[in-house]
């Protein structure tokens, strides 16, 4: 019985500490609860999120807000076309006097990125980005330099229609664990945007809530949140779907569907819970599937995606 109250105060302290962060950084991404908490679940999933939005939408405003409120280093690439993976990276410089190469580490090497506009970088300069995020390391003549223990990264990009643009392959967005659209505010968040408190308080720092060194212990966390076979089933259904569509050109694919079932125990943890609901599995689903799933014709499915969800609930 005592174990089951200490184990009760815990799951009480981390979802209130959490809510504490949601709500701080929601004084400064007005109108944006549900994307603020699905930015979170990415990272306490150890996962990266895509951005993709015009614009003056709050992109930069929200990675660096969540940058500053878990207490991390952080870095800022604004990615353009002449970019090389050496910008990104670093470089090897020769040192005449030693007479060998040491390498200069690139702004990658941080605890939360945001590369910014990923998509007006050339595709070697995105893959190079990518293979970091998914290796956790960057490897330079012959020698591998590992990324922080807290490596996350937050890339916008702007919509694939506009000039100058390279879109990501599938393989690359695959990396992303999800995919966001903040959209706009609405009327009353807007004009409360314009107050003279709200430009004053945008000149402040946030204050740090955590700390990379509770951030991990909170990643660990979530790994150990459960699922019941009938969930486990639910997920599994939702992702067959994916694949048996008659006009989504692929599905989801075993990363992605471990991506999911990720994406679910953070969310639950969030919410101070040791199991997976069916509803964490629901509110993770589109997000994951955003960025994965094309119709026939090559738009978003994201029609398709809200069909799926829906068909579920008449299983």
């Amino acid at each position: 019985m005592k174990k089951n109250q200490q184990a009760s105060m815990k799951t009480s302290r981390h979802k209130q500490q959490i809510s504490d962060i949601v709500d701080c950084v929601g004084e400064r991404i007005l109108d944006k609860e549900t994307a603020i908490r699905q930015v979170i679940a990415a990272l306490l999933a150890g996962g990266h999120v895509l951005l993709e939005d015009r614009p003056g939408l709050g992109k930069t405003t929200l990675a660096a807000s969540i940058a500053q409120v878990f207490g991390l280093d952080y870095n800022r690439i604004q990615l353009t076309s002449d970019m090389m993976p050496s910008d990104v990276l670093g470089v090897s410089i020769y040192n005449t006097e030693t007479q060998q190469f040491s390498y200069h580490k690139g702004p990658i090497f941080t605890q939360f990125l945001l590369a910014d506009e990923l998509n007006r970088a050339t595709p070697k300069t995105q893959s190079a980005l990518l293979e970091a995020m998914a290796e956790s390391q960057v490897s330079m003549d012959g020698k591998t330099y590992p990324m922080e223990d807290v490596f996350f990264v937050m890339a916008t990009q702007n919509p694939i229609d506009d000039s100058g643009t390279y879109a990501l392959p599938h393989s690359q967005l695959d990396r992303f664990l999800i995919s966001l659209s903040l959209g706009y505010p609405n009327e009353a968040s807007e004009r409360q945007i314009y107050s003279a408190a709200y430009l004053k308080s945008m000149k402040q720092s946030l204050p740090a809530l955590s700390n990379a060194e509770q951030l991990l212990i909170w990643q660990q966390a979530v790994t150990e949140v459960h699922a019941a076979d009938e969930v486990l089933d639910y997920l599994q259904w939702l992702v067959t779907q994916s694949r048996k569509h008659p006009h989504i050109q692929q599905g989801l694919s075993p990363r992605a569907g471990l991506g999911l079932f990720r994406m679910a125990q953070s969310l639950a943890f969030m919410d101070g819970r040791d199991f997976i609901t069916p509803d964490d599995v629901t509110k993770g689903f589109y997000p994951v599937c955003r960025h994965r799933l094309l119709t026939d014709d090559g738009r978003l499915a994201d029609e398709y995606i809200e069909d799926m969800l829906d068909s579920a609930n008449l299983v």
